[in-house]
């Protein structure tokens, strides 16, 4: 498994620029399973837990919304899917309100899902 680096900076066109996170994302290796995530999903670990000993608390695998609970604080949510699809992060239910960004696979980001309530799988 490589090394996960961090990226310097990431930058998402559509529209206007737009990043998923509130600092940044970073690197990583979308093929296999990477840090317990496993190939095709969109994974988020633990609050402050860093990569919790690889054991995500969170797998998805289905293109479209998927509503969170009780996720607060800070979290990495990592892009594992295959095929060039992206995950953004959405302040209402069902994929709705404001969704920031795209978080393209490969990528994770530490996060603050207090606003958060929404991950969006979104097809390429």
């Amino acid at each position: 498994m490589r090394k996960i680096t961090k990226a310097a900076a990431l930058v998402f066109a559509v529209g206007a620029l737009a990043t998923v996170g509130a600092t940044g994302a970073n690197a990583a290796q979308a093929a296999g399973s990477l840090h317990g995530c496993p190939s095709g999903a969109v994974c988020v670990y633990p609050q402050n837990a860093g990569w919790n000993g690889d054991r995500p608390s969170l797998a998805f695998y289905s293109y479209g919304p998927h509503n969170l609970s009780n996720q607060v604080g800070q979290h990495y949510v990592l892009n594992n899917q295959t095929g060039g699809a992206t995950a953004r992060t959405c302040t209402g239910y069902n994929g709705t309100g404001d969704c920031q960004g795209y978080l393209w696979a490969g990528y994770y980001i530490d996060k603050d899902l207090t606003p958060i309530n929404s991950i969006l799988l979104v097809r390429p």
